[in-house]
């Protein structure tokens, strides 16, 4: 009896074991073939666009010194690329001269120090200064002695002491002794004479630093001799030379951007342009105001953007921005995550800068300066999946 029991328990569990495998095989058989297709068409997506995505952290960006810039659309047509050079403003460059001629006694500052302005730069010991502080001095007590000279006679003329004519003659005297001591203060500040007379100040009219010096310890100077240059990096210029025709296209409040040696960029703005050409080079020159401090001298590229320019609705990058990989023309999109690769159709080239013709859309952001790292990044990648 239990042998029979037996018998039929595994019967059963051989029935239930069949019908189970009998289940998975129909059920293959009857599954949508098109879904599996999708699912893989999907898969392979995916594993292609994670093959063309570099994470790449804010950090790891700056670190590595990539640049991105936003792209916008406007075709070369709409550039004008021209050299220029940052140059001081105006009000931010000052040529610090001595007031009178002497020898020089004190130095406080030296090349490259930072200045306040009215912040005495030396001390010029000097007979014109001490000549001109004697003249201011009896100018003043000149003046003193003819205000009471008048008050006196005023009061004698009230009295009915003395004539009319001398207290008229007192006006006058103390009219050209207060002139005369008003002239020898202004001679005095002018000279900038310390206070015991001996010497004359020799002070910076703006803040900033000394970027040039040509003083030394005990040396003669004569009046109006250059002893130093200073100048505010904050107040600077950009003075960039345009032929005649780009000179026309420009107008003030037209957009620029600065492409600074290091690969940063600015944006600036046209404040004028010049009316004549520059005879030598025959070149307007388009002065544009820019924020931040920035190095007089310093040599730069800008593109000029004029608001009468050449309408397009080609997008253009910079050169360093393109980069070739297995023959496609590529950039490099910001994300989120990081960058990814963007196959690109290139157009016109032009001094350094690309059209895109197609792949990219205004405001987007690109990698641009060190964008051959992320190639290399990207490539190496490659290697290592494979």
């Amino acid at each position: 009896m239990i042998t029979q029991d037996k018998r039929l328990l595994g019967g059963v569990a051989g029935a239930v074991l069949l019908a189970a495998v009998g289940g998975f095989s129909v059920a293959r058989c009857t599954a949508d073939p098109a879904a599996d297709t999708q699912s893989g068409e999907k898969a392979e997506e995916d594993a292609e666009a994670h093959a063309d995505s570099l994470p790449m952290t804010a950090d790891a960006i700056r670190a590595a010194e990539i640049a991105v810039e936003a792209v916008r659309a406007g075709g070369l047509g709409s550039e004008i690329i021209a050299q220029a050079t940052v140059a001081a403003a105006p009000n931010g460059e000052a040529i610090v001269t001595a007031r009178a001629g002497g020898a020089v006694t004190r130095v406080y500052k030296r090349l490259g120090d930072p200045v306040r302005a009215g912040e005495a730069l030396a001390i010029v010991q000097s007979r014109d200064a001490a000549q001109i502080a004697a003249d201011k001095a009896a100018a003043e007590a000149r003046a003193v002695l003819a205000q009471r000279n008048l008050a006196r006679e005023r009061q004698l003329y009230e009295q009915k002491v003395s004539a009319r004519v001398d207290y008229e003659q007192a006006q006058a005297e103390a009219g050209v002794a207060a002139a005369e001591a008003r002239r020898a203060q202004v001679a005095a500040r002018a000279a900038n004479v310390t206070g015991d007379g001996s010497g004359a100040i020799v002070a910076s009219p703006v803040s900033g630093r000394v970027t040039a010096e040509n003083v030394s310890l005990g040396a003669f100077v004569q009046p109006e001799t250059e002893l130093f240059r200073v100048a505010d990096p904050s107040k600077v210029q950009i003075e960039a030379a345009v032929g005649p025709t780009d000179a026309e296209r420009l107008a003030p409040g037209d957009r620029a951007i600065v492409e600074l040696p290091d690969g940063r960029t600015i944006e600036a703005r046209v404040r004028a342009i010049t009316p004549g050409l520059a005879g030598e080079t025959r070149s307007a020159t388009a002065v544009l105001d820019v924020p931040g401090s920035l190095q007089p001298g310093l040599p730069v590229r800008v593109r000029l953007l004029p608001s009468r320019g050449e309408v397009s609705d080609a997008i253009v990058i910079s050169e360093d921005a393109l980069q070739t990989l297995e023959g496609r023309d590529v950039v490099f999109v910001r994300t989120k995550q990081g960058f990814r690769l963007r196959n690109v159709t290139v157009g016109r080239r032009s001094a350094g800068r690309v059209e895109i013709v197609s792949g990219l859309k205004p405001g987007e952001m690109i990698a641009t300066r060190n964008a051959f790292l992320l190639k290399a990044e990207l490539g190496k990648g490659a290697g290592e999946e494979h």
